[in-house]
């Protein structure tokens, strides 16, 4: 199986922000317990700003994301530096990946990745996996490595996408709080229930949560990638994950329909900005005939947003049923909108949302 591995700033820190060795040496021998297996292996790991904090003497994580992106830019080598030196005992070798959105969302660079983890895999090594936090665009980045799990799972066709946190998994409900919440083990479909329950986001150290895994898991599901959403510190948690043994987390299952890298990233990944309320025409030409939104199919637009934000459209009984990025802000949509391509001024898009930026919400 081809399996990718996704471990939080939580389970790979203390409670200092230093790098906890205890916790990545386990890690470490469980990768290589895979590929003793004949799995193959990548990670994506978190841990760079805590790690850039520690070396910098800075007790709590900063907000600013000057900072933060500095703090990235001194963690990413020691965090590096720590994976070769815990892996190197078992004859393997870590490679560092750094990955921008445009890597999943433009082709020539989509093909570019892909072909090189897959020479990666094919030389034996380890892919250690992160955003190229120094470097990313405030508008224009991943926020947390869940989702970028979730998108190198599909890049490379995995089998398997595991999730490593700091509980065992999905609960009915808070553990902290209800002593009677139980472990939920398997997932078919990821609703706005199960979302409720995953709450908010992790610890201070960190930047995902439940809520963030639930969001990767719907992301890989769509892919066609089984996910397990497990605690790191369960003993052969990877090897279990693998097997299928029960109750080694949460399992979510595949789906059989498929949505290609950029769709995923739409639908889950990015934060809609707003609305527009589409006419029965619109609404028909965009489920049916798989068309693109015309100006003149928009009855209303909700909400401020840039061009190239993403935005949900809406039926006029007030149904969501797809979401995709808008080519026009919602200032020169107000002006656009219900008219005619003919009505149109010279420089205005044809197509306020193209068909190949839209998804329909599953």
């Amino acid at each position: 199986m081809r399996v990718v591995v996704k471990i939080g700033t939580s389970s790979l820190t203390d409670s200092l922000g230093r790098i906890d060795q205890a916790a990545v040496v386990k890690l470490c021998a469980e990768i290589a317990a895979l590929r003793v297996l004949g799995h193959q292996v990548l990670a994506v790991s978190s841990g760079a700003v805590a790690a850039g904090m520690a070396a910098l003497g800075l007790a709590e994580r900063p907000r600013d994301g000057r900072t933060l992106q500095a703090l990235s830019a001194v963690g990413q080598s020691r965090l590096m530096q720590t994976y070769n030196e815990l892996l190197a005992p078992w004859g393997l070798l870590a490679g560092q990946v750094l990955i921008s959105p445009l890597d999943f969302f433009e082709r020539a660079q989509y093909v570019h990745a892909k072909a090189t983890l897959q020479r990666l895999l094919g030389l034996g090594v380890v892919p250690i996996i992160n955003e190229n936090d120094a470097l990313a665009d405030a508008e224009i980045r991943f926020g947390d490595n869940d989702r970028i799990a979730a998108l190198v799972a599909h890049l490379v066709s995995a089998d398997l996408l595991v999730l490593l946190t700091d509980t065992p998994g999905l609960f009915t409900a808070d553990p902290r709080l209800d002593a009677s919440a139980s472990l939920i083990e398997e997932i078919s479909h990821i609703d706005a229930d199960l979302e409720a329950l995953a709450g908010g986001s992790g610890t201070a150290r960190g930047s995902g949560g439940m809520a963030s895994k639930l969001a990767a898991a719907k992301i890989a599901a769509w892919s066609g990638v089984r996910v397990v959403i497990a605690s790191a510190e369960r003993p052969d948690v990877l090897v279990d994950a693998v097997s299928g043994v029960r109750g080694v987390g949460t399992v979510v299952l595949a789906q059989e329909r498929h949505l290609p890298a950029k769709k995923l990233w739409i639908a889950f990944a990015v934060a809609a900005e707003g609305s527009l309320v589409v006419d029965p025409g619109a609404h028909r030409a965009l489920v049916k005939a798989a068309g693109s939104l015309l100006p003149v199919g928009v009855v209303e637009v909700r909400g401020k947003f840039h061009r190239g934000a993403a935005v949900e459209l809406v039926t006029a009984d007030g149904a969501v049923f797809a979401k995709g990025l808008c080519r026009v802000s919602s200032r020169n949509l107000e002006r656009m909108k219900g008219r005619r391509t003919e009505e149109l001024a010279a420089d205005d898009p044809v197509e306020v949302i193209h068909r190949d930026e839209l998804v329909l919400i599953p």
